[in-house]
């Protein structure tokens, strides 16, 4: 960034001009500060930590699976290491993931379970839409209505728009939430009607059972973002495919994700 300080000095000049006033500019020039890569300082390129972080997110597996993975490959890092990338490098992943995904479907369909968590009992709040795609995920120590309130608009403030269908199983903070957020949805508590949203638990479930329960509902939550993300973007539907356009989505899934975690 380049400042600029103007001096006008009224000293007389000593040639034939004598007595004219001299006007100099004098730029102060900062240095520039340059963007580093967030992978600046670690040992392992970027390719590596995104691999073993893609690992970890993608399957059902622990962070010395991913370890014994990379050391196949003749890569040595511990657990450990991993871990900490995990944590670093996971939510921006995410957020990234979720800006090139943009806007899902109009119809949200909602549901909450819950989860034990240091002995203390949390929810967790899911909203998936007609294709099934992780709108979005929250963790909360209740289900009342300011909860859901709460979840509510933070679907909206990711969505940027209000759904045109909204179905939700018969808790009651769905339907007074509703009335104070979004009173003009259309709002389904039909039998049955949820079970979509039931049903994007499941890689949750084995996910915690995997983890032996999770640590904290502060760990939880960035965890099960990028989870949910990662899910959107590599659940393609295979028996609903063909071989050559199963391939092609993969590859793209493929080049999405390298482009999200280049340096």
């Amino acid at each position: 960034m380049i400042s600029q300080a103007l001096r006008i000095d009224f000293t007389a000049d000593h040639g034939p001009r004598r007595g004219i006033v001299k006007l100099r500019r004098r730029w102060q020039t900062e240095p520039m500060k340059c963007d580093r890569s967030p992978y600046h300082g670690h040992r392992f390129p970027a390719e590596i930590i995104s691999h073993a972080i893609w690992h970890y997110y993608r399957f059902c597996l622990s962070f010395r699976d991913v370890e014994d993975l990379l050391a196949k490959r003749g890569i040595i890092v511990s657990y450990e290491t991993i871990r900490q990338w995990c944590l670093k490098f996971g939510p921006e992943y995410a957020r990234r993931l979720k800006r090139r995904q943009g806007r899902l479907g109009d119809t949200w369909f909602l549901d909450e379970v819950f989860l034990t968590i240091n002995g203390k009992r949390q929810y967790l709040w899911r909203a998936v839409d007609q294709d099934g795609d992780v709108i979005d995920i929250l963790v909360q120590s209740r289900r009342n209505r300011r909860a859901a309130e709460r979840f509510f608009l933070k679907l909206l403030k990711g969505q940027g728009k209000v759904p045109f269908h909204l179905v939700t199983d018969e808790l009651k903070s769905y339907g007074a939430a509703i009335r104070t957020i979004m009173p003009s949805v259309n709002h389904d508590t039909d039998p049955y009607a949820n079970n979509r949203a039931e049903v994007s638990h499941q890689p949750t479930r084995q996910r915690e059972r995997q983890m032996r329960r999770f640590e904290s509902p502060r760990r939880s939550q960035p965890f099960l973002s990028v989870h949910g993300v990662g899910l959107n973007l590599f659940r393609l539907g295979r028996h609903r495919l063909k071989s050559a356009h199963h391939r092609n989505l993969r590859e793209r899934s493929f080049a999405t994700w390298n482009a999200v975690t280049a340096g």
